[in-house]
Parts: structure tokens; sequence; C-alpha cells
């Protein structure tokens, strides 16, 4: 397997991991020699409920046996995507009220940019320094990251940057906007949380001017932060929620929820104005819909706050300068990027699984399914520390 990988699937890194895949289950994946790994990542925060959650999949086969994809989006009435709209708009403050279901994150985020451009008849679109929104041409344009998008331009253009949490930077923010797009707490950077009421901030200046605050929830949402969505840690409302990633449990999706006086522009002038041929796909909605379920009617949200204070008490030790975060959505900060790249290939190499972040080379991401249990917690966390141990500077 491990050649043909190499021979005909396209690589997105010089080096990637190449783990020969068996099976997964809970908060293990196993590998076609029998090694068992504790996955401290989730798919990068995307199986939020473990690996082969039975609700999930338990809906996922029901579905199968009614109907799978019949209709491009948005023309046929589907049961599993309406009741997922429906609940979701139930948990939303208002007016987040309608959602536009899509196939991915980087989707949502191009679907939300449009929707910023068509509400306020504005071009131009702020982002942050080091933000990571996606990789579609749209998506990149809002990256802020130089090194990773130089060879695609020439890209979007009327595109202006601020730094993430820092206030005099919001003069950028004018009648000239149509919208700023933040990550809730920023990823690829760090795990960096607003600060000092930053995102409240950003909130009353594009209410000043008519801006569209848009909220990257890609990461942060469905409860890894211990509410449900991220921005609701920090005492406001954006305009448009885009979300991902572990929204259906490692199925590929995406959305983003506005108010129906908003989204509803989509459908005229022109007619079209967003389409997809297989977002809201009944399966994948049908998995969305369990993995909501599941989160608000259990208590992992509130148990996720409690295990991210388990990982601080036990994530003690010298070469450990910090950890960013909320939830379990944490980055292990180290001295330098050769000790993070030292950790998370010896950790592999222990039946630990851990990841790197996108442009923080000196962060270890820790991302675990919701569902992981306090004892795997201490036991991923002693190997952790058992491979610290063993680094010498």
């Amino acid at each position: 397997m491990i050649e043909d990988f190499f021979k005909y699937q396209a690589q997105t890194s010089p080096h990637p991991l190449a783990m020969e895949i068996s099976h997964a289950k809970g908060s293990y994946i196993y590998d076609t020699e029998g090694n068992e790994y504790l996955d401290f990542v989730a798919g990068v925060s995307a199986n939020t409920l473990g690996h082969q959650p039975k609700r999930v999949n338990d809906a996922i086969k029901t579905q199968l046996d009614l109907y799978s994809h019949v209709m491009v989006y948005g023309e046929y009435a589907q049961q599993p995507a309406t009741q997922f709209c429906k609940l979701l708009a139930s948990l939303l403050p208002e007016p987040l009220n309608k959602t536009y279901l899509v196939n991915s994150g980087t989707e949502a985020i191009e679907g939300a940019l449009k929707l910023a451009r068509r509400v306020t008849g504005r071009s131009q679109l702020i982002s942050c320094h080091h933000a990571y929104h996606g990789n579609t041409m749209g998506s990149m344009s809002v990256m802020g990251f130089e090194e990773r998008k130089q060879i695609f331009r020439p890209l979007i253009p009327d595109v202006d940057f601020i730094t993430f949490n820092n206030e005099s930077d919001l003069d950028k923010i004018t009648t000239k906007t149509a919208g700023i797009i933040l990550e809730t707490i920023q990823g690829g950077a760090g795990f960096i949380q607003p600060e000092n009421d930053f995102l409240l901030k950003v909130r009353q200046k594009c209410n000043e001017v008519g801006a569209i605050m848009i909220l990257d929830e890609i990461q942060p949402g469905f409860g890894r932060t211990g509410k449900l969505f991220g921005f609701q840690n920090y005492n406001m409302i954006p305009d448009v929620v885009v979300m991902g990633k572990g929204m259906a449990s490692g199925m590929p999706v995406g959305a983003f929820t506005a108010s129906s006086e908003m989204m509803d522009l989509l459908s005229h002038d022109p007619k079209l104005g967003h389409i997809t041929t297989f977002g809201g796909h009944p399966v994948i909605a049908a998995a969305a819909l369990a993995t909501l379920q599941e989160i608000t009617e259990t208590n992992l949200m509130q148990e996720t706050l409690e295990k991210e204070q388990l990982f601080r008490e036990l994530l003690i030790h010298p070469l450990i300068k910090e950890i960013r975060g909320k939830g379990l959505m944490l980055a292990v900060m180290t001295e330098s990027p050769e000790i993070t790249n030292q950790v998370i290939l010896e950790c592999h190499k222990k039946g630990v699984i851990l990841f790197w972040l996108l442009f923080e080379g000196k962060a270890i991401r820790i991302t675990p399914p919701l569902t992981i249990s306090k004892e795997e917690i201490k036991k991923g966390c002693g190997i952790i520390l058992e491979v610290l141990n063993t680094i010498t500077l």
C-alpha cells in the first residue's frame, strides 16, 4: 500500500507520515501491523466524537437505506439537512437563524466572503496576519501568510490585513469594507485567543461602518472550547458564522450561518448566488445532525473544560514554555521547532498521535476527540513527558 500511496495519490508535503491504516475505534487508530495509537489530534479537530461513534454510524446507515444524493442543494426538502439547520438555529443566538450547507470549511469561507460583498455592495475584505481560512483561491486570498500563497498569485484583489488583538488596526475597517473575517481563536498561528474584548471591539467597529463581521469557527466549533461555538465565550455575536471540521464527526462538511435577511440575498439578483451539487448531502447531514444532538444532549462540552484542566496539570515540564488555547483546542509550546518535531515524531513511535500547526513551528497540536477519557489523557501525557525527558538541548 505504501508504494501505491506514493505512486498514485498526490501528496501535500515532501515527507508524509504514511502510516498504513487498518481501522480505528474510540480514541485509537490501528495500523496494518497491529500497532495501536492514542489519537490526540482527531483528524485535525474533525473527529469530534472519536472514531466510529455509534450514534453517528447508525444515522448514516439509516439514511443510506432511504436515499442518498437526489438533487443539487436547495431544490428539494430533505429531512436530515432541514432538521440539522433547524436544530442549529435553536442553539444559536439571534439573528443567526439560516444556514447554507456545503462540502468543506474552505467552501463555506468562499460563501461567506461572497455574502459580505452581496450584502454591502462593497468589495474590500479584511483578514488577519497569520490567519488561515482554507486553500481555495478566495480563502487563500484572506490567508495571512505570504510564503504559502505567493506562487499562486494573482489572487482576489482589495484584501487588507490587520494584526489579531491589535486594536489600533481597527481603523482600517471603514465604509469601504465589505467584511472582516477572523478566526475566533487563531489556529495556524498557535491557538491564540482574543484578548481585551478584541472581538467585541471589532463587532462595534463593524456596526459603526456597516461592515459584515465573519467569524471562522471551523476549528473551535462544535463543543471544542466548552461552548457550542467559540464566540459564545466572548460576549458578542458575529454577522456570519463559518463552520466545518468537527461538524459531522469526520464526514466532509461545512456551512455558514447568518440572518434570514442576509442569506435570502443569495437566491436572487443573481439567482444561484452560491450553489453546490453535494452540499447538504443527506448522508452527511444525517451525520451532522447526530453529532450535534450528541454534543448538546450530553455533558461533553462541560467535560471539555475539565479535560483541558487535566492536560494543563499534567503537562508541566522545563521544555514546555506555555500551553495556549481553550478546551480541547490546545497548543503546547516548546522552545524551538526542533524540539517540537522530536516530540511529535518520537511520540508517534511510542503510540501517541500528535501533530503540527501550520505557521507556528514551536507548537504541538493537541486536539483529541471530545470523548477522550481522563485515563487516556493521563496515558498520553505520560508518554509525552517520557519523550521530553529524553531530549537534550
